[in-house]
């Protein structure tokens, strides 16, 4: 069955009554992209400067409704509960129905990061050992963390997210400890595990997170090992590594709390970071922190380096 789709275009001061107006029309979901995005995949994510609002200065919202929704009657209603709504904003298009689920599943193909680690959609089976290649194109024993394409956050597939991932895959975490903070879907927990820690910490503030992270390290054969709890819950076991992939204003705010659960000589790496941010949180994480060095990825950075001794 295809549906009607519903475009306007809104400002950060009109996204709340115009989502509101478009549910109580009837709307069976609501979507949002930068309005200035060349295409709807680019510039996807609200990532604010430190100590700036997490918004676009114009967006796109989207709204399906069942196809045999009147056109008229639907911009009449919404033209009553919005004032300043011009009817000229609206753009109406049919969106044909389709297996929604299977054609993102079909978008998400295995990817690696450094030179052992994988991440595998389950629709798509691992090679063996003897054929799976590594980064470089040369027979390596692969380490296989397997996710659901379907999860809403944590595959692998953002910058920051592969800046860590690739990150993990270089030290050496045998018979280490690892905390990730901020852990989503538990993926860089998971990894950690699977490249030779012996055990990991993920810590979140949506109690969301955590069960998507316990669901991942029951599938990946880990969960024994990872110890899920809230970020308000406490503070954490200190560790031997750790890594945050969050935001910059928390990562500014979190330095201390990541250096009281660092081991003296412990490896970090936090992530989140847009390109200009990096200059504050050098000079935060050194009172704690050395070796610290950059690297960069699509306009995200990465800042790693060890705990003082």
């Amino acid at each position: 069955m295809p549906f009607l789709e519903l475009s306007l275009v809104i400002n950060p001061g009109q996204q709340a009554s115009a989502e509101e107006a478009l549910t109580g029309a009837g709307a069976l979901s609501l979507t949002l992209r930068d309005a200035n995005a060349e295409t709807p995949d680019e510039q996807a994510i609200f990532e604010p400067g430190v100590g700036e609002l997490p918004t676009w200065h114009s967006s796109v919202l989207s709204a399906l409704f069942p196809a045999q929704t009147g056109r008229e009657a639907l911009a009449l209603a919404l033209a009553h509960a919005l004032p300043w709504l011009d009817g000229s904003q609206l753009q109406f298009s049919e969106v044909a129905d389709q297996d929604w689920e299977r054609a993102w599943m079909d978008l998400f193909r295995p990817m690696s990061f450094g030179r052992r680690l994988w991440i595998y959609p389950w629709n798509i089976e691992p090679p063996t050992v003897d054929d799976a290649p590594d980064g470089d194109g040369h027979s390596a024993a692969p380490v296989i963390v397997r996710l659901d394409p379907g999860l809403a956050f944590g595959s692998g597939t953002h910058p920051t997210t592969a800046l860590c991932l690739e990150w993990l895959d270089g030290l050496d975490l045998t018979a280490r400890s690892v905390i990730d903070y901020g852990c989503g879907s538990g993926v860089l927990a998971i990894a950690a595990l699977k490249l030779g820690a012996t055990q990991a910490q993920g810590i979140d503030n949506d109690p969301q997170a955590l069960l998507a992270s316990a669901d991942n390290a029951r599938r990946n054969a880990v969960a024994e090992r990872l110890h899920l709890r809230l970020a308000a819950d406490g503070q954490c076991a200190a560790a031997d590594v750790l890594v945050a992939n969050i935001l910059a204003g928390p990562l500014v705010a979190l330095a201390p709390t990541f250096a009281a659960a660092c081991r003296p000589g412990a490896a970090f790496a936090i992530s989140g970071i847009l390109h200009g941010q990096e200059t504050e949180l050098l000079e935060r994480y050194a009172t704690w922190f050395e070796g610290l060095q950059v690297a960069t990825r699509d306009g995200w950075v990465r800042i790693s380096g060890h705990r003082r001794r």
